[in-house]
């Protein structure tokens, strides 16, 4: 009862800051939230929507179930979750945050994984894409695409380490059983495919509208936590709250002779992923290691921003949320190792001008152009995908709300 009066005044204290910091710097706030809804609008929702819809169509029409049956001979043993969990997680890695925990959550209320199967899954389930590592943290931010394939590296390893890791979760609450693992059968996950399409009753239209609907609503959510967290990030750094607790950091830095001027943009980097991980390609006395290793940390725990969408989700369903904070400490550090195990193989290869003995570079450097142009065209017509797509979702509620009162 105590802990929960305190939390109570917590809560509202903050809440009573954030509103004061409002009132007292009110073109800051709305610069932050231009700048929080420009990332939105151009990035966000046209690279998100696409795997959201196509991934709620699969999932109507069999095709995760069918998927599910083929991958269970790899995805049981290596990380204790069914095979339609290869599905979420290989949708997580290309579209990125908050993919996987949405699928996740989806597949857990039509009951094809537990409680503890699911939390396990969404820990390692989401991730950045590749296009916002190297087109927009390396080539935008640190003007070096091929830093990208380092940090997508370090990235994506650590996530699969995680995997691995909790598979150990909840080995307690779990019934002791002992699970056969069937063998892939093509016969067999044709037969699911069918019998899953038969259970789903709807029209293709109205799988095709509710698939619509529900993947528009969550980017509205996901928009309203960038925009908020962007907000709060700019008040708490005009406040001198960030430089206070960076003070505390700069000693515990110096002794990976760390510079200084990385404090601030890991502080930033906690609450919002992409603010931090520009701040930290700004810093000018820094070595290009170590602002790889604080990039690294800052897409491995991926913000309070992006962990808040997360819970907004799992909240939907009896999903726990603290695994997946876990998961994400886990990922940073292991992101963190990785790169700065990796560096000197990645600068001999990848960051020398001379043309190195490997053809792998040059296979990679035409990758990084192609992902960087693909970005820099996707922040050009993003904002009109995604008035496009509102409308038509606003034409979709008004022709269910005739229909009800019909």
């Amino acid at each position: 009862m105590y802990r929960s009066k305190i939390k109570t005044i917590m809560l509202a204290l903050s809440a009573s800051l954030l509103a004061f910091a409002l009132i007292a710097f009110p073109a800051v706030a709305v610069d932050a939230s231009k700048k929080g809804l420009n990332t939105w609008w151009t990035i966000v929702f046209p690279s998100l929507l696409p795997f959201l819809i196509l991934s709620e169509i699969m999932i109507g029409f069999g095709v995760v179930r069918f998927l599910g049956v083929l991958l269970e001979p790899l995805m049981r043993p290596l990380f204790r979750v069914p095979g339609v969990g290869g599905f979420v997680w290989a949708m997580g890695m290309v579209s990125g945050f908050p993919t996987g925990a949405k699928l996740t959550a989806r597949l857990r209320e039509e009951k094809q994984l537990t409680k503890i199967e699911a939390e396990r899954l969404a820990s390692f389930s989401n991730a950045s894409n590749p296009m916002f590592i190297i087109g927009a943290v390396s080539a935008a931010f640190f003007h070096n695409p091929k830093l990208g394939f380092l940090l997508a590296f370090a990235h994506y390893l650590a996530n699969f380490t995680v995997g691995i890791c909790m598979r150990f979760y909840g080995s307690k609450d779990e019934k002791k059983k002992v699970e056969k693992i069937r063998r892939p059968s093509l016969r067999r996950a044709l037969t699911e495919l069918h019998h899953t399409r038969l259970k789903d009753k709807r029209p293709i239209g109205k799988l095709l509208g509710d698939a619509v609907s529900s993947s528009i609503q969550s980017l509205l959510m996901v928009g309203g936590f960038i925009i908020l967290f962007s907000v709060i990030n700019r008040l708490l750094f005009h406040l001198h709250i960030t430089s206070f607790f960076a003070q505390f950091l700069q000693s515990f830095f110096q002794l990976f002779n760390f510079s200084d001027d990385l404090s601030i943009p890991f502080i930033a980097g906690i609450f919002e992923i992409t603010l931090g991980s520009k701040l930290t390609s700004d810093a000018e006395s820094a070595t290009l290691m170590h602002k790889a290793v604080i990039t690294s940390f800052i897409l491995g725990f991926s913000g309070l921003s992006v962990q808040a969408q997360v819970a907004s989700i799992l909240a939907q369903t009896d999903i726990r949320f603290k695994p997946f904070f876990f998961a994400r400490i886990l990922q940073a550090l292991f992101a963190c190792f990785y790169t700065f195990l990796s560096w000197d193989f990645f600068v001999k290869y990848f960051f020398t001008s001379e043309k190195p003995v490997m053809a792998v570079p040059d296979l990679l450097g035409s990758s990084s152009s192609f992902i960087q142009a693909a970005f820099e065209k996707l922040s050009t017509v993003g904002p009109a995908f995604t008035i496009g797509c509102l409308l038509l979702y606003c034409f979709i509620l008004l022709g269910r709300m005739k229909n009800r009162t019909v």
